[in-house]
């Protein structure tokens, strides 16, 4: 295939437990067109114009919509990010990922929310995510670009893994949140906010590792389908973030 993306046989080996399994007519070969859709999502192409190599675009785009909609991409993803080793530092962080005008046409009614809302820099869609201490995604969330990071932090809370430390900076600085981390068992290294007379202690040596989490979404935002968001769906945009995550820090 040149010089297009293509998963190796190792990594096939390691996310097609995560497949549905086939039924009737064999689909098309699951190595082409996981790669095909990768590539896609990677350089912000539409689906016809996905190269020949990888097969029809319409295969490409309707696995990945059908995909999107049984949560594999979801599977993956968890699966990969599960095998690591368990993390003694973890961080949190959000940023705000720009919605085209083509994923905000959609409209608002209906029982599946979009994920966009509208902030001084218009339509977006936020990403909140705890990283380990090498800057791997573990937890990621997709909301409303007008919530704030502290909110976001109160719907990952259950769901982070047992750490000695958790960095982030002043905008996760509420007494709730460090009441919760210390329940946990989890040291707050959290910068005060400037409203607080009293500011507590934290170290500042260890704070410097949070550029690890600004690289992480640096790397994601290379992907051009994930910088911007072009898809109406919150759950098939929300995939193209866990395909791009598992292939750049898991896989």
């Amino acid at each position: 295939m040149g010089d297009l993306f293509l998963l190796s046989e190792r990594q096939m080996a390691r996310i097609s437990p995560c497949f549905p399994l086939a039924h009737g007519v064999p689909r098309a070969d699951d190595r082409r067109v996981v790669s095909g859709i990768v590539y896609v999502i990677k350089h912000g192409l539409q689906w016809k114009d996905a190269p020949k190599a990888y097969g029809p675009h319409k295969s490409l785009y309707n696995r990945f919509i059908r995909w999107s909609r049984l949560g594999v991409f979801d599977r993956i993803f968890a699966s990969l990010a599960g095998e690591g080793p368990k993390p003694e530092r973890i961080m949190i962080d959000a940023t705000h990922l720009k919605a085209h005008r083509t994923a905000a046409s959609l409209l608002r009614k209906g029982a599946v929310p979009r994920r966009i809302g509208r902030t001084r820099g218009g339509l977006n869609s936020k990403l909140h995510t705890v990283c380990d201490g090498e800057g791997r995604p573990i937890v990621m969330l997709l909301t409303e670009g007008q919530m704030s990071d502290h909110k976001g932090a109160r719907l990952v809370l259950d769901t982070l893994p047992p750490a000695r430390t958790l960095i982030a900076d002043r905008g996760y600085d509420r007494a709730w949140f460090r009441n919760a981390l210390t329940t946990k068992g989890i040291a707050p290294c959290i910068p005060s906010s400037r409203s607080r007379k009293r500011p507590f202690a934290y170290d500042k040596a260890l704070y410097r590792q949070r550029h690890k989490v600004e690289n992480l979404f640096a790397k994601l935002k290379d992907w051009r389908r994930i910088a911007t968001r072009y898809d109406r769906c919150a759950h098939t945009f929300f995939s193209a973030i866990r395909i791009a995550a598992a292939v750049i820090f898991w896989l």
